[in-house]
């Protein structure tokens, strides 16, 4: 069997050899394919794309509509005020009691 000190160049320069000669090769192959027309592309496959295009499309504006609409109740929000209580129950002061504490206290 060959010794490891012959092995590692061995290797070293046939995978060498190998990149010089293969690049290339790989490289006319691609050119010829795409001169041909594409890569073998089928056309379901190419109606099938269009179709997840349009899908994505569609998921798009309906994301953008969705973050419009979040914008519009921050908005709406802010402009309330900072307080989650109704005005009738701050102006008598019962702004924390609710039916629930009421039954607690029985």
């Amino acid at each position: 069997m060959l010794d490891e000190d012959v092995l590692i160049p061995l290797f070293f320069f046939l995978t060498i050899i190998l990149l010089v000669l293969g690049v290339p090769l790989v490289r006319a192959v691609v050119r010829r394919m795409d001169r041909e027309g594409g890569h073998g592309a089928r056309p379901e496959l190419a109606e099938r794309l269009e179709r997840m295009e349009h899908t994505l499309d569609s998921m798009a504006l309906e994301v953008e509509r969705i973050s419009e609409n979040q914008r519009f109740t921050t908005r709406l929000l802010a402009g309330r005020g900072t307080t989650d209580a109704p005005p009738a129950a701050v102006a008598n002061g019962s702004a924390g009691n609710t039916d629930a504490g009421r039954h607690h206290a029985r």
